[in-house]
């Protein structure tokens, strides 16, 4: 009988002890923006001395990004994330307008040079053509 009320006695201890955290549920790549789909709010017992874990209210009001990439799994702390800036560049061509991920890197007269969100760089000439 004693055994049993120490056991529930631990526990009960450990659940009074554990952290409210959020975890992913699939594998969130790098700069990929972070949605309420991609996560779930658990109770762990021990998180790592240097983790500062966010709440499950953070991602309800803020736009978060992947500052590398998470397991399925993987506790989010405050530096595994940063803020989502949208940088998206858009250009007129009189009656077609076309927006594109990605930031400015070069531009003149005839040709603007784009960083896409993946690293690749995109070339897009002013006048429309393909080359």
């Amino acid at each position: 009988m004693l055994r049993h009320k120490s056991l529930f006695l631990i526990l009960f201890i450990s659940k009074l002890y554990s952290y409210d955290v959020v975890i992913t549920n699939k594998d969130i790549n790098y700069n990929e923006v972070i949605n309420i789909n991609m996560i779930s709010q658990t109770k762990v017992n021990e998180i790592k001395k240097y983790c500062k874990p966010l709440s499950y209210e953070d991602f309800k009001n803020n736009k978060y990004q992947a500052s590398h990439y998470m397991r399925k799994g993987f506790v989010i702390c405050e530096d595994d994330v940063k803020n989502y800036k949208k940088k998206s560049v858009l250009f007129d061509f009189g009656i077609i307008q076309i927006e594109k991920e990605g930031e400015v890197i070069y531009e003149n007269d005839e040709y603007i040079r784009i960083k896409r969100k993946d690293g690749e760089i995109e070339k897009i000439y002013k006048d429309g053509r393909l080359r």
